[in-house]
């Protein structure tokens, strides 16, 4: 896969293998931009449980990742997109070891330690956007 130049790219979430396409795009931009190993790492498993939670929790969606830029540094911005049920407590949803479902509670909190900034928004009945970046050092 190579980055588009001419702005972000979206990807739908519908699939499991969805979910892979997308870990896919994550890891090309992150290596575009030369983000170290660990970084690349660290970004595509933050993306990667995001986008299964779009596709278990919020029924689908889609993710939108882009290279950024900003005060002299160069980045990877990945958002997840869904129209699904909404977090009705996001503090809750953001604790360590809590789970709506059958996993270890891991997801959002481990995602949001992964990355250099992380923002959460959801409305129940409306959905939620994920958005995390990622800066080269």
């Amino acid at each position: 896969m190579t980055p588009r130049s001419d702005g972000p790219e979206e990807l739908p979430i519908r699939a499991d293998d969805d979910v892979v396409r997308v870990r896919q795009l994550v890891r090309t931009y992150a290596q575009q931009v030369k983000l170290s190993l660990v970084d690349q790492t660290k970004l595509v498993t933050a993306a990667s449980e995001l986008a299964r939670n779009t596709l278990v929790y919020g029924g689908g969606g889609f993710a939108r990742v882009e290279i950024i830029t900003a005060d002299g540094r160069t980045g990877i911005r990945a958002s997840f997109h869904d129209e699904g049920p909404g977090i009705p407590d996001l503090s809750l949803a953001l604790a360590d070891g809590w789970s709506s479902g059958k996993g270890m509670g891991l997801g959002l909190s481990g995602a949001r330690r992964l990355v250099d900034e992380f923002d959460l928004d959801s409305e129940v009945g409306r959905g939620t956007v994920v958005m995390v970046v990622k800066w080269k050092r």
